[in-house]
């Protein structure tokens, strides 16, 4: 259920300022959104933007908002780590929004697991747990046509709202004012089931092919025959998976990077000798937007599976658990 917490992080004031806000905003590989409201409607325009896209907007109600800062700022790595009680496995991205008086995106809802951090300035927060989720028709956001308000707060610097899924809330700027959204997915079984037989379909292997070497003339040619069902049935019962499988799927699926997200090879790469002897010199940490899971003695990378990484696991969980690993342990692995 809906939990406020005064003061959860009493000295925290933010990570950003507005201005760093929009440049990060207007940067060719970041997801952002401008949500303005001209007349009282909503309008949303999607990145890329220019500074020039953020001029002539104080007279109005706005807001922009910069998804996936944990993979663009290294403080923004170092505050999930607070919240590191729920597993890397879930964890959506985080998100900031500014906006000047009255901005704000309309009441909606979120399908996972959301934490509101209020970094400068006011926002009041209305929320209700209402059943009714009908949108607005032709709205260019998911915005609830009938929000009924059942509780509200303004949150200061440093308090956070926890929210459920499906949990209806609308935030509007006291003042000017940034929030950090902190969410974590649910994912629907149904998505989680479609995936893994995608999953299996590059990793099955049925052999034989249909046959009917004893076809009979049939009264009704349209009609599939009970010997062609028969001998297909017998066909996908060869198709099998255990326990494994689905760790390997989930290791998968839950690190894969979201789409926009790639990754640039260095000019020159390093030999293995010379790798080893940086990180024993300089320690080792994650690139931002990696995403680094474990499972038995299997570790998973941005969709990659290592499998069977033997003596090396205890190490490797270290690194996915911190996301960096100081000289000093390579020290002591020497």
């Amino acid at each position: 259920k809906p939990l406020l917490v005064r003061a959860a992080l009493p000295q925290f004031n933010g990570l950003l300022t507005p201005q760093q806000t929009i440049k990060l905003a207007c940067t060719e590989d970041v997801q952002a959104r401008l949500v303005t409201q001209p007349h009282g409607q909503f309008e949303l325009q999607q990145s890329p933007f220019s500074a020039k896209d953020f001029k002539g907007l104080s007279k109005l109600p706005w807001t922009v908002l910069v998804q996936g800062l944990n993979h663009h700022l290294p403080e923004a790595t170092e505050l999930l780590k607070k919240f590191a009680f729920i597993p890397h496995a879930r964890l959506d991205d985080l998100m900031v929004s500014y906006a000047p008086k009255g901005g704000g995106v309309g009441p909606h809802f979120d399908s996972y697991d959301v934490f509101l951090l209020q970094g400068m300035g006011h926002r009041r927060w209305q929320i209700s747990t209402q059943a009714d989720h009908e949108m607005i028709e032709g709205a260019p956001l998911r915005i609830l046509k009938n929000f009924k308000v059942e509780q509200e707060w303004i949150l200061a610097p440093g308090d956070m709202l926890y929210l459920p899924p499906h949990c209806a809330h609308n935030g509007i700027a006291e003042d000017e004012c940034m929030t950090y959204s902190i969410g974590f997915r649910t994912p629907a079984y149904q998505e989680l089931a479609e995936q893994f037989l995608v999953y299996l379909q590059d990793r099955i292997c049925v052999a034989g092919m249909y046959a009917d070497p004893d076809l009979k003339t049939q009264q009704h040619p349209s009609e599939i025959s009970p010997a062609m069902l028969r001998q297909v049935e017998q066909a996908i019962k060869q198709v099998r998976w255990d326990k494994e499988d689905i760790a390997n799927f989930l290791g998968c699926y839950l690190s894969e990077p979201k789409p926009h997200i790639y990754f640039t090879a260095p000019e020159s790469p390093q030999s293995l000798k010379k790798f080893k002897k940086t990180i024993i010199n300089k320690g080792l940490s994650l690139d931002l937007k990696t995403q680094m899971l474990c499972h038995g003695n299997d570790i998973f990378m941005n969709g990659e599976a290592i499998p069977n990484v033997g003596d090396n696991y205890s190490l490797l969980r270290e690194l996915a658990d911190r996301r960096e690993l100081s000289a000093l342990t390579f020290s002591k692995e020497a």
